[in-house]
This record gives C-alpha cells, structure tokens and sequence, in this order.
C-alpha cells in the first residue's frame, strides 16, 4: 500500500480572488510549500546536502475541480506518481479539512540534473528506496 504526505494550510484573506475563491496561483503555492514539507520529512530538507537534490522542474499542472471559499483551511497531499530514470512525477491534492473530496488535483514532473552539465542523470538507488513507499498504487 502506498502511503502519501499530507500538510494542513490556511487560507487567508488575501488569498482570495474578487469573488472570494481561493486564487488560481495560490493552489501551485500551496502545493510548493507542501513539498518543501515533504522533502523535509525525508530528510531532504538542504538542497546542497544530496546530490538527488539538485533538480528542475520540467511541468506543473492543476486540474481545478471545485472552488476553495473563503478563509479557512485546507489539506494538500503529496504522493509519487512515477519515478522514471531521472524524473519524477509527483502528485498533488487539495482537499478539504472534513472529507476527502479533492478541490484541485495537480502533478509535478522534476528533473533530476548534473549540477555541472545540467543534463539528466540518474536518481540514486537510495533516493528510489524512500521514494518507492509514496508511490501511488494503481488499482
């Protein structure tokens, strides 16, 4: 069974648009902070400490499914979709704080590169062992 990381935000007034929604921008905000969370959780919380670390990001994405109103809190949870050679595909989902019904649902695909070269290069075996326990399960 994979497991997900999850992280409970607020929202605030000044993250609400002129029809008091949560902001188009503000989900991938939300979603950043979640996995600078999560990379924390693993313990990969200085970028200048692992290798694995040095990345960029190839795509972001949100699917946008039902408003976040007003001020109050929400849930993102962060999971592995796809660990490939050198990219992975992280995904991401807002909920609320009383049922698990997504707001928005995004990915994330990230590059693994050569600090140097800046070319793709393989993620570590390490790094795949404490990814694989995120991985989502296809069912």
């Amino acid at each position: 069974m994979s497991r997900f990381f999850e992280q409970t935000f607020g929202v605030y007034f000044d993250d609400l648009d002129p029809f008091r929604i949560l902001h188009n921008a503000r989900y991938l905000l939300l979603f950043e902070r979640a996995l600078g969370a999560f990379w924390m959780e693993l313990g990969f919380g200085s970028f200048q400490d692992d290798p694995d670390q040095f990345h960029l990001v190839a795509r972001n994405e949100v699917n946008y499914l039902t408003p976040v109103a007003g001020v109050g809190r929400v849930r993102v949870r962060v999971f592995c979709e796809k660990i490939g050679t050198s990219s992975l595909q992280l995904g991401f989902r807002l909920l609320p704080m009383d049922r698990d019904e997504d707001h928005a649902r995004g990915s994330r695909t990230i590059v693994r590169v050569d600090p140097q070269t800046m070319r793709a290069v393989p993620w570590s075996d390490r790094f795949r062992e404490v990814m694989n326990p995120y991985l989502e399960a296809k069912t």
